[in-house]
């Protein structure tokens, strides 16, 4: 590293270590400078992966660079995915303090509020400022991401967590995170800090999304205004008909359904074809998706455009 530093500068450094890290070799993440390092989600994947068996003395120090590249990356996503959820909520009117001042409507609200200048020009003074406040179009939808956590989906469950992180900042939305392999955990309490949500993950084990989505079911309330994504590879490692069976219940009570045959930045797809043939006679989608493509996909159903 000090070579690398020497003859090449901090940028080229910390890029030849993040390539050694992506190849496997633990001992060059002590030495990758969080300030510096480029964020991509390949480092941030194989960061996790590795830190998986690092004792607790070592993750202390990889903290901080796990926590940039969470920072940095949600914030690129949540740039990126900010126009496909405009219109989500609209400004009303208000004289409490608490936005945006409305000038226009100062303007109008205090024109009885007017004084002579010296020069013989008119100044409204402002009495009752008028303030924008967003609020919410419709009443609350809720998002329940079901994400396979199984050993092939770590790219996916990075990209799951940075998006749902984003979506769960849209105020329309209630966001929930249900990780699964053979177990279910519910994550919904970390999905405003993607950092806290992807140390918490555990990636490996076997895949039973009949499970996941069992569990989504009976988070349900409303199920016109509740969005159910699946992520997964659809490598079912149970029955199958237990799994058509949840997908044609959700369905059938009117959630709006959708399966991500995996997430990542390209929406390669990686999925078991005669599954997801299955999944969508049952009545569920299935689609290859980026997050931007995602955030569309939701925003559409928010806004009541059922494309």
């Amino acid at each position: 590293a000090a070579e690398l530093d020497a003859l090449f500068g901090p940028e080229v450094r910390e890029e030849v270590l993040a390539r050694a890290a992506d190849e496997g070799r633990t001992d060059v993440l002590s030495v990758l400078d969080p300030d510096v390092v480029r964020p991509s989600v390949e480092l941030l994947t194989s960061v996790l992966s590795l830190a998986g068996g690092l004792p607790e003395q070592q993750l202390v120090k990889l903290r901080p660079l796990v926590r940039r590249l969470v920072a940095e990356l949600a914030r690129e996503l949540a740039t990126r995915l900010r126009p496909a959820l405009t219109g989500l909520s609209t400004p009303r009117q208000s004289r409490r303090r608490n936005g945006r001042l409305n000038l226009p409507a100062t303007l109008r609200a205090n024109l009885a509020h007017t004084r002579r200048n010296a020069d013989g020009g008119f100044v409204v003074v402002p009495e009752r400022p008028i303030f924008d406040t967003s609020v919410r179009k419709e009443a609350d939808w809720r998002l329940i991401f079901v994400v396979d956590v199984s050993g092939s989906m770590e790219a996916s469950v990075v990209w799951s967590a940075l998006t749902a992180a984003v979506l769960g900042g849209v105020p329309t939305l209630s966001t929930h995170f249900l990780a699964f392999s053979t177990q279910v955990i519910d994550l919904t309490g970390q999905v405003a800090d993607p950092l806290s949500l992807l140390l918490e993950v555990q990636v490996g084990g076997g895949t039973h999304i009949a499970a996941g989505l069992a569990h989504a079911r009976s988070l349900v309330t409303v199920p016109s205004r509740t969005l159910v994504v699946v992520v997964s590879d659809f490598e079912e490692g149970y029955p199958i008909g237990g799994l058509l069976g949840e997908v044609r219940s959700l369905v059938s009570s009117g959630v709006h359904l959708l399966g991500c045959a995996a997430l990542d930045d390209t929406g390669a797809p990686r999925y078991s074809v005669p599954v997801a043939q299955q999944l969508v006679a049952a009545g569920m989608p299935v689609a290859a998706l980026s997050p931007l493509a995602l955030a569309r996909w939701v925003g559409d159903r928010l806004r009541g455009e059922n494309r």
